[in-house]
This record gives C-alpha cells, structure tokens and sequence, in this order.
C-alpha cells in the first residue's frame, strides 16, 4: 500500500509486540524513492516509560525490561523533524534541524524494516529500532551513536529484540559507505524542506494509535505477546 501525499499516519516504534513510541506524521511523498513524512514540533505523541515516569536509559536494561510500563501521552518538543523510510531498508534517514527551520544533519536509526498498516481513520508503519544509530553533519562526516547501549542490550538475548548483531553492523556499514559517497538521500536532497505553514500541528492520537502491532514474517504470536 502507498500513502496519499498530505495524510496523518503514525511513525511505532515496537518491541516483541509492545509500542515503544507513536509518532504521527504527515505524508509528504510515497513512491519508489520510499516514504518521507513530516513529524511537527509539538505533536501529540506517546511514549513507554515505567508507571513512575522513568524512561529506558534511566534503568538497566534487565530493570527496564522487568518494569511495569505504560504507554502516556506527551509532546515531540524538538524542532520539526522529516524522516524517510527506504522500501524494504533496515533502516530510516531523520532530517534534524535546528530552531530556525535550518538543516543540521542527518540521523540514520537502524532498524526492521517498516511494515504498514491501514485501519481507516488510522494508519500508519510500525519499525523495531536496533538502537544502533550513525550521526552525520552538513559536510557528511560521520561517526557511530549509541554502541554502548547496544552492547549492553546484546548481552541479554533472552530479553533483547535484535537476533543478529553482525546484520545491524553490516547495514551500518553499508549506509556509512552511501553517505561518504554522497549519494541520495545524503545528496543534498531536502534539505531545504520547509513545511507548508497551513499545516495543523497534531493534537491528538487518532482513535486506533494503540492497535496491536504487526506481526512481521516468521515472528510467533507468543513472542508477539512477550
């Protein structure tokens, strides 16, 4: 399925069945290039945290894992932010700016690739992030994020939703080898982007934002409802 340019869906990030966080964000493209969407500052989202309020890195992974956690409801407070998701890439590219709307950079999340949905009122793709990220500036330069949490979550494979950490590595790699080459979408493509201003910012989640979470070739019902 392709999404219409200009329609709301939501960006869920999922782990063994749960949402992690839900995103939405407006369509700006859907073709054979993949699906690039708009996340505005000050959308309504929703994020796990345990029911105290904590959220993952403020735990030990086993901690985090073991905690009675709940999705709440919250604001993106960051500068407006696109992301595009190649098709049947492990990975997406985030466009980060700075408060003025200025291109700063490029954000690659490793990550399954997304599978989409579409109930009517909501839609949307859900990924599961391998935590894995590489940071890139204007210039492309380039430098890995985050291989300490990595690390730590490798160590519990009974617990952790990343089978195989060569793979993530090797997609790492193989983004590495596209940006320091220049080639799209490191190109210079978008980086001009700028919202249309008449745009409503998200207040809400639509009815749905909750529903159970793809399953994904392979993947059993009872790891789904780990």
């Amino acid at each position: 399925m392709r999404f219409e340019p200009g329609r709301l869906i939501l960006h869920r990030d999922t782990h063994h069945g749960r949402i992690a966080f839900v995103h939405p964000g407006r369509v700006i493209s859907d073709d054979d290039r993949g699906l690039l969407i708009w996340v505005a500052r000050g959308s309504t989202i929703a994020v796990e945290t345990t029911l105290d309020g904590r959220f993952p890195r403020e735990l030990a992974f086993p901690d985090w894992m073991a905690a009675s956690r709940e999705c709440r409801i919250a604001q993106w407070r960051g500068p407006g932010v696109l992301r595009f998701f190649p098709p049947g890439e492990n990975h997406s590219v985030w466009f980060f700016r700075d408060d003025e709307g200025v291109f700063t950079g490029y954000y690659v999340n490793l990550e399954e690739a997304a599978i989409r949905w579409d109930d009517g009122v909501a839609a949307g793709i859900d990924v599961i992030d391998q935590d894995l990220d590489i940071v890139a500036g204007v210039d492309r330069v380039w430098r890995w994020k985050d291989e300490d949490d990595f690390a730590e979550r490798l160590a519990f494979p009974e617990l952790y939703w990343v089978p195989d950490e060569a793979a993530v590595w090797a997609e790492g790699r193989r983004v590495i080898a596209s940006i320091e080459a220049g080639e799209f979408p490191f190109d210079g493509t978008w980086t001009d982007f700028r919202p249309d201003p008449s745009w409503p910012t998200p207040a809400e989640l639509p009815p749905g934002w909750d529903r159970p979470v793809v399953a994904r070739l392979g993947e059993s019902p009872a790891r789904l409802a780990e």
